[in-house]
């Protein structure tokens, strides 16, 4: 049988071993036809540990869906996604109205704003979950006050805002005033982006990558995703679009951490080592 293929394909390391195992056993058979065959003559399949070379813990990327959700315009969330741990938080804010969270998400909001208050930097939260019917509200009002999308208010289902972990943040200056990228330039903006990630958090729509969120700059903008993540992605100036292009490349082998594709990736739910076959694959009158 003669089998060619110019496919990539993933094929499970214990599976190419056992296909190779076979492929010399049955050369050697048709080499020796009066053989016997023996166990102590064929190849031991020692199992191997899966491999995960993945920047984040396994556990964290098993429950990626958790505080690592995309929503925007590509990813859109449903009128009835709504998290089911919501709390008011109990920080500084700059309305009087309740601002809602998840639960772990106000918790690490409260620590990063008693830090906050240490360095002598006073933060107020401005704006947190919104449901699917409000954003939809929100929008419809700014594209109908000046006539077109400026991107500032995301679409129904497109908006970080209602996986209730993206929070806006201020200072006291800015309260009542129209939010730009100037706030960056503020002392409290400077100690976001030193300091969010320690406590969990990213600036969500990043300066410079705004042909990637199709977002503009929002310096005041903040994404809960959790320790490590946060650290993981403001470390290496990514968006939350990028980092999912990673996970996504990681888990297909066309990405590795080291920047080369690898020629061994973890298949996502099993955790098998997978090996990356290039090119030609050939499978010559074994039979």
């Amino acid at each position: 049988m003669h089998l060619k293929s110019t496919r990539r394909l993933a094929i499970p390391a214990a599976l190419l071993i056992i296909l190779f195992a076979a492929l010399v056993n049955g050369c050697a058979a048709a080499g020796q036809p009066d053989a016997q065959a023996s166990p102590s003559a064929g190849i031991s399949i020692v199992p191997t540990e899966p491999v995960w070379t993945f920047p984040l813990s396994k556990d964290i990327m098993a429950d990626a869906e958790s505080f690592l959700t995309l929503a925007n315009a590509d990813n859109r969330l449903s009128d009835k996604d709504k998290p089911d741990d919501l709390v008011n938080i109990t920080v500084r804010k700059s309305k009087d109205s309740a601002i809602q969270l998840r639960r772990p998400v106000s918790a690490a909001l409260k620590e990063m704003f008693a830090a906050a208050d240490a360095d002598g930097v006073k933060l107020y939260a401005h704006s947190g979950y919104r449901s699917y019917h409000t954003q939809d509200v929100m929008h419809y009002n700014r594209v109908k006050d000046i006539g077109y999308d400026d991107k500032v208010v995301q679409q129904a289902g497109a908006s970080d805002h209602q996986t209730g972990m993206g929070i806006d943040i201020i200072s006291a200056s800015w309260i009542g005033s129209r939010l730009t990228a100037r706030f960056a330039e503020t002392k409290e903006g400077q100690w976001i982006a030193a300091h969010c990630a320690e406590y969990g958090f990213i600036i969500r729509y990043p300066e410079g990558k705004e042909d990637i969120t199709k977002i503009i700059f929002e310096p005041w903008h903040l994404r809960y995703v959790g320790v490590e993540a946060a650290r993981y992605i403001t470390d290496n100036a990514l968006t939350l679009e990028e980092f999912w292009d990673q996970w996504n490349g990681y888990q297909d082998g066309s990405w590795a951490p080291d920047g080369e594709r690898d020629t061994q990736s973890v298949d996502a739910v099993s955790g098998t080592p997978t090996v990356i076959v290039e090119d030609v694959l050939e499978i010559v009158d074994i039979f």
